[in-house]
């Protein structure tokens, strides 16, 4: 299975003190031990980049975050891909109906063109899977 991460889902992996860090990467080993793929798109490694260097309030520079991020995705016991973005307005799930849901819905729709799945933290994404508690 090819798992797109979200951008909670990839911050929580990537940074030891985000609250639910050991959620996922318990989850992630597991994934893992089960030969699954992880993926990230420009969407997520941008929005990584973003909060991580906004949360950091300038203890990081970018080029850390982005260090950080290429460290991550180059673990040497993950498998990671980046998906092409070729996903537009038209792609949007039905059930996006509000601005709020436009990014979510776009991932989903990314991932399952893909034939992958969006890993979430927020169990309110339809069509994405909840990494478990």
């Amino acid at each position: 299975m090819t798992y797109l991460l979200d951008v909670n889902a990839l911050l929580a992996l990537g940074v030891r003190d985000h609250e639910f860090h050991e959620r996922t990467a318990k989850w992630v080993k597991k994934a893992v031990a089960d030969q699954s793929v992880f993926a990230t798109c420009a969407i997520t490694e941008l929005g990584f980049l973003r909060v991580f260097f906004h949360v950091s309030r300038a203890r990081f520079t970018l080029q850390q975050a982005q260090t950080l991020l290429n460290r991550l995705k180059s673990a040497k016991e993950l498998a990671f891909q980046f998906l092409v973005d070729d996903q537009g307005a038209a792609d949007l799930p039905q059930w996006v109906r509000w601005p709020k849901q436009l990014t979510d819905g776009h991932l989903v729709a990314l991932a399952n063109a893909h034939a992958a799945i969006l890993a979430t933290l927020d169990e309110s994404i339809r069509g994405a899977f909840v990494i478990p508690r």
